[in-house]
């Protein structure tokens, strides 16, 4: 019997819109929450590589690979080991979906774009999966659902597997869920608290001298916890990123440094990212009011629902030392920002300045300083991801305008 090749591709949908501004440099796939990317969640359990279905202007950069057989996942879809087997099943013509939400699409054809979807799966044969599915439907899911995400993922990774030996030179409580992958190095005097969450070590991650840990935690590949640093579940450090002072229910996606003391809480920082010594991000504001955030797509401000609401962070942005961002506040892709004061709660992509007034961020100094970061992790940017930066600055210019001052 011949063996049926299928691809999966994971797509965005109109959901890309409200997990701005990481959206602007990513497919939804690309996204970080929990251990794993959403992709490396369903790549993990379909035991299958993924390509993408993205908007026109990073297609190149996340290309799709299609076949005779191809499934389409919501990539806003959190992975499951029963979604997994249900969407392994799928027959051509087929479409997987839990109320309104399309979940996934087993076809014969090609999509052509994201905006051909709701057009080619009308009138397919709809199958409705029971019970609780989780999504990415707004930009402050990333944190908020990262508790329930490291959890998750914690017990897919370390399913039938022994963790390295925790070192007696530590202090540790919950034992039995912490788990450290070979590499990892924990340093002395390092307090570890997995009662509260599991704590996930990476592979050649480190803890550094008295550092202070309550789960959940991911700590993942090549990434570093400074001397003294006082980490808060759910944290997400994503590989290669290095993080000190005080943290809380954060994630970092790759490459970003927030390399001393300062607080961080309720946040998402992109990747190659760096936060200046001091900067402190609020989280809460004075009068314990819902945090409003500045909807991009949309032009306006909207409510986010939740009381804990700090920093959004872009890819490429930085920050001066002793910088000072407000409750709910939203940078953009290659922002430079400085100053005394606190900034507007929403900087567009490629601004240079702060509360003193803002700039454009010339195009070719934004990129030499990108690819300066990018070569001390010996990191060189494709001419794809240039265009694609090239593309978005392009397309926030009337942003930069409307918000200069």
């Amino acid at each position: 019997m011949a063996t049926i090749y299928m691809s999966y591709i994971l797509f965005d949908s109109d959901t890309r819109y409200r997990l701005l501004p990481f959206t602007h440099t990513r497919p939804i796939a690309d996204i970080r929450c929990g251990i794993y990317t959403m992709r490396e969640r369903w790549e993990h359990l379909l035991k299958e590589k993924t390509s993408t279905l993205t908007a026109s202007y990073l297609q190149e950069v996340y290309p799709a690979k299609t076949d005779n057989n191809n499934i389409y996942i919501n990539a806003a879809v959190f992975a499951t080991e029963e979604l997994a087997q249900l969407i392994s099943h799928l027959q051509a013509g087929e479409c997987l979906a839990t109320g309104d939400i399309v979940i996934a699409v087993s076809t014969t054809d090609g999509i052509g774009s994201i905006d051909d979807i709701k057009t080619d799966i009308a009138g397919l044969k709809q199958k409705q999966v029971e019970g609780e599915i989780k999504c990415l439907a707004n930009v402050w899911d990333i944190f908020s659902l990262n508790d329930y995400a490291i959890r998750a993922d914690y017990d897919t990774i370390t399913k039938d597997r022994i963790s390295a030996p925790i070192p007696q030179h530590i202090t540790v409580t919950g034992k039995s869920h912490i788990f450290i992958e070979e590499g990892a190095v924990i340093n002395a005097g390092c307090i570890i608290n997995a009662t509260t969450g599991p704590v996930y070590i990476g592979k050649d991650s480190e803890i550094l001298e008295g550092s202070i840990i309550r789960g959940p935690l991911a700590l993942c590949e090549h990434s570093v916890i400074k001397m003294g640093a006082k980490i808060y579940g759910a944290t997400t450090i994503g590989n290669g990123s290095k993080v000190g002072g005080e943290i809380s229910n954060a994630v970092f996606f790759a490459n970003s440094n927030k390399g001393h003391d300062g607080f961080l809480g309720n946040a998402v920082i992109g990747e190659w990212c760096n936060l200046g010594a001091d900067t402190n991000c609020s989280n809460l504001k004075n009068n314990y009011d819902e945090v409003k955030i500045w909807d991009e797509h949309n032009n306006r401000s909207i409510k986010t629902g939740l009381t804990f609401c700090g920093l959004m962070m872009g890819d490429h942005s930085k920050c001066g030392i002793n910088t000072m961002f407000n409750t709910g506040t939203i940078v953009g892709v290659s922002s430079n920002i400085f100053g005394a004061g606190f900034p507007e709660k929403f900087v567009p992509s490629f601004c240079w300045g702060g509360a003193d007034g803002m700039t454009t961020y010339s195009f070719d100094r934004a990129m030499d300083t990108a690819a300066r970061m990018m070569a001390r992790r010996n990191v060189q940017m494709s001419d794809a991801e240039r265009s694609m930066y090239r593309h978005l600055f392009e397309h926030t210019t009337k942003q930069r305008e409307l918000f200069a001052h």
